[in-house]
């Protein structure tokens, strides 16, 4: 992807607003009292996504009505940029390349290598990502092969929501330390006349890619837009199976102090929340917009990755 005229400069991060911080004790309280909102057993490994019934499921399926397809995650990237040192290597093999190729039966041959976790290729988390207090979700231990992506190896589906934040504040996408506050959800609910319920997929936007489109990359990881952690109180409430943003989810700077990554805690070892990272959702604002809607069927297939901590992912959205 081509940066803009300001790639390499970093971006400026907005301080977070002194009612807006949480003391190391504010998130220990935080974090009891979202862990207290999963329901499951104590040998439950699949979390968030057993509110993804198959009633729900059929029901999202019965939503769709022209058979429109959408992508919501970005180009993958092969070029080092300010957010991407690691970008995507792809050793592409082609028989025009190999002596003696020229006649017959031939194949063009890739091997790729891939860094999942990082800040600008679209991926899911998996439960195994982030541990907290030494364990994962459920008190799991955090060993090899333990909650692994492989728990969504049969495919993710439900109802998907996108939730636009800039276009709620009229604003073409949120700075980078900004927050999405439990104010903004509500009144992007009431604003986009949907409401958030059990077994949605969840997708908040916040501008990422389209601040990254205009002004190229920048250091991600050291200040972005995101969520703050209260957040994950309310979607804890609202029981969602599947949280995604066109960011990390979380806000850099964090707002909470000792904790670089509340939201991916909240989430993942609290709520056993799988997210998805790096989306985006430029394509799907535009075809909301069009076809009057902000839900639709979605689709989400892992790869199956017996030990792996998250996955590369193309979801598709369905109208």
């Amino acid at each position: 992807m081509p940066g803009g005229p300001h790639e390499g400069r970093p971006a400026a991060a907005r301080l977070t607003p002194p009612d807006l911080r949480l003391s190391a004790a504010d998130f220990r309280a935080l974090y009891q009292r979202v862990r207290a909102l999963a329901p499951w057993a104590a040998d439950d490994r699949r979390g968030a996504l057993n509110y993804l019934t198959p009633q729900r499921i059929a029901a999202a399926a019965s939503s769709v009505r022209d058979g429109r397809t959408v992508s919501l995650a970005a180009p993958v990237e092969g070029e080092a940029a300010a957010d991407n040192p690691e970008p995507w290597v792809d050793d592409l093999t082609h028989p025009a390349a190999r002596p003696g190729s020229r006649h017959g039966l031939d194949f063009a041959m890739d091997t790729l290598f891939l860094h999942v976790h990082g800040n600008a290729d679209s991926h899911l988390d998996a439960l195994c990502h982030v541990s907290y207090d030494g364990v994962l979700y459920n008190g799991v231990a955090p060993d090899p092969g333990n909650l692994s992506v492989d728990l969504a190896g049969q495919g993710i589906a439900g109802r998907g929501v996108l939730l636009d934040i800039p276009r709620l504040r009229g604003v073409e996408w949120l700075e980078p330390g900004d927050h999405v506050t439990v104010e903004d959800v509500t009144r992007a609910e009431e604003a986009q006349h949907i409401s958030v319920g059990p077994g949605d997929l969840l997708f908040i936007r916040v501008g990422h890619r389209r601040r990254r489109n205009q002004l190229g990359p920048w250091d991600a990881a050291a200040s972005r837009a995101g969520l703050h952690p209260s957040v994950l109180e309310l979607l804890g409430e609202r029981q969602i199976a599947i949280l995604g943003s066109d960011s990390n989810n979380d806000t850099a700077p964090s707002a909470a102090e000792g904790v670089d990554f509340p939201v991916h805690v909240l989430a993942l070892p609290a709520l056993g929340l799988m997210l998805l990272d790096y989306l985006q959702f430029e394509d799907l604002v535009s075809v909301c917009e069009s076809a009057g809607r902000w839900s639709f069927l979605c689709v989400i297939a892992p790869l199956r990755l017996p030990d792996g901590t998250g996955s590369p992912v193309n979801p598709i959205a369905i109208f």
